[in-house]
């Protein structure tokens, strides 16, 4: 008898659940099929062990990670040894996932099967999950489940905007798309003017600059003298534009309407806009690269590295590509055709675009393409697990490259690879040391400037109640002065206050009080006065 586990990771936590015993697994395979959809049948047969939930939904991500991975982690291995059986032989655990089985399998020891049985009952077990484990339901099970779906996604995603292989992706497919599209609207400018100026396609070849000169010239009869500095311009020759100017003279061709010219002239500016924006594209996608895969860039230039990742799907497939495939990436029907008609397979695939196989001479072209391919395969695993890439690396493989093919050619031994790449590791060092310095610096200045912003912030806070408080209604109340000139004059000391003030001038006093209006009656000492001035005046 067989009693077989099975082994479910919900986003609550661990569930462990066993199945009735049997003499033969597969035996079980039919009834489970028939019960998975009744809960009733399906309780029958599987009951729950053991359920184990996890702590903090921290804890529930690092799970989700590490059986995603094929890892065992701590806290489900201290989980099968806890509710497992003893006896390992007669126990047989049931896994969805393989990777995971094989870790549980190599490191406690337990038989691990997948498939057949197994899933059908970890299918019933998901349907009615809720309802086999107590106090779990419907709604809290499928809120877990939302939570660590937007916390493992949200884990996933995160990276390194910087050294994003995407955009690579994204602008050599436009790229090749532009090129193709410059091409197909140029011959059709070329058509469609040539109607009117045909010997201008035998003087001047690249389409982008007869799309500008389609757009200055428009009606050939209207080229004179002035404008040969506007066409030496745009054609860099004095000849070329000279002999535009005399073809248009004695032109063979036809006519043209002005509506015409107008829809000729509006179509060249839409493919000069495009070839323009192609030349910005260019741009970007080397400094992207630069950014992304310096050491591959540097190596076998922006375009063909760029190639070489978008037909990898990205730059960690590309690292993980041995130097044979890496050889023949972009042939793949030439080497199925071959294998196929037991023919010679090709040699090189997307490197032929490198200028070392078109230096090299016919009977080394393999050697070369298979050489570089070994230096590509070096140059994608640095960029791809190095904290911060380098182009150091790029530049010596390239000189390794060169060095190579000057020995095919005139026999001069190479530098051995462990001399180049000891130089190359030293100098990389002090890149990355400089890199790393520069950081820290720029790092230092933004937490200073956030911190001053933040000071001038709290000061604002600051200030607002000290400068005026709002009352209730919202208008500000009047400053205490008067109350902050009392507490002044209290804190004073005692000898300030006992120095005298200055004596004030006196004020005449009025006839009439200001309460009742009625003049002041004389004083018995004025009086007095009078009575002596009147007495002496009689005397005389």
């Amino acid at each position: 008898m067989v009693l077989l586990h099975v082994l479910f990771e919900h986003a609550a936590g661990y569930a462990l659940l066993a199945l009735k015993e049997v003499e033969e697994i597969s035996l079980l395979l039919p009834q489970v099929e028939e019960c998975v959809l009744n809960i009733g049948k399906f309780h029958s047969i599987v009951r729950l062990v053991a359920f184990s939930p996890f702590k903090s939904a921290h804890s529930a991500l690092e799970n989700a990670n590490a059986v995603s991975e094929g890892i065992l982690h701590e806290d489900l291995r201290l989980f099968l040894e806890t509710n497992m059986p003893a006896k390992k032989k007669k126990a047989l655990l049931g896994v969805g996932d393989p990777k995971i089985g094989a870790a549980i399998q190599e490191e406690l020891g337990y038989p691990c099967q997948t498939g057949g049985v197994i899933a059908e009952v970890l299918r019933g077990v998901r349907l009615h999950f809720h309802s086999l484990v107590k106090g779990l339901t419907a709604v809290s099970a499928s809120k877990a489940q939302l939570g660590l779906g937007h916390s493992y996604s949200r884990a996933k995603v995160k990276f390194n905007v910087n050294r994003v292989d995407n955009m690579i992706i994204q602008s050599i497919s436009l790229l090749d798309q532009l090129d193709k599209d410059i091409n197909t609207f140029s011959m059709r400018v070329r058509e469609w003017y040539g109607y009117h100026f045909p010997e201008l396609v035998k003087i001047v070849n690249d389409n982008a600059t007869y799309c500008r000169l389609a757009r200055l010239i428009g009606n050939r009869k209207e080229l004179n003298e002035e404008k040969l500095e506007a066409l030496q311009e745009l054609t860099m020759d004095e000849a070329k534009a000279r002999a535009i100017l005399d073809a248009s003279r004695s032109s063979m061709g036809m006519d043209i309407s002005p509506i015409d010219l107008i829809n000729i002239e509006s179509f060249s500016s839409r493919v000069v806009s495009l070839s323009e924006y192609r030349q910005s594209l260019n741009k970007y996608l080397s400094s992207k690269m630069f950014q992304v895969a310096p050491s591959l860039s540097a190596l076998i230039g922006e375009a063909v590295g760029a190639r070489l990742i978008s037909h990898a799907g990205s730059l960690t497939n590309l690292a993980k590509y041995p130097a044979s495939t890496v050889q023949i990436l972009g042939a793949e029907k030439a080497l199925f055709r071959a294998l196929k008609t037991r023919g010679n397979t090709p040699k090189y695939g997307l490197i032929f675009h490198s200028t070392f196989i078109g230096r090299a001479a016919a009977k080394n072209k393999g050697r070369i393409s298979r050489y570089l391919a070994n230096k590509c395969s070096i140059a994608s695993r640095i960029d791809c697990f190095s904290e911060v890439p380098t182009n150091v690396f790029g530049q010596k493989l390239r000189e390794q490259v060169e060095e190579r093919l000057s020995f095919y050619e005139t026999g001069d031994p190479p530098r051995k690879n462990l001399d180049v790449m000891k130089e190359a590791v030293n100098e990389a060092g002090e890149m990355v040391a400089e890199i790393r310095r520069k950081q820290a610096k720029k790092e230092k200045k933004r937490l200073k400037k956030e911190k001053k912003r933040l000071e001038a912030l709290a000061a604002e806070e600051n200030s607002i109640p000290e400068n005026g408080q709002e009352t209730e209604n919202g208008e500000e109340k009047p400053k205490k002065k008067r109350k902050r000139q009392v507490e002044e004059t209290e804190e004073t000391p005692e000898e300030e206050l006992s120095i005298p003030p200055k004596p004030k001038k006196k004020k005449k006093q009025p006839l009439c009080s200001e309460e009742d209006g009625i003049a002041d009656s004389p004083t018995p000492a004025k009086k007095k006065k009078k009575k002596a001035q009147k007495s002496s005046g009689g005397e005389d």
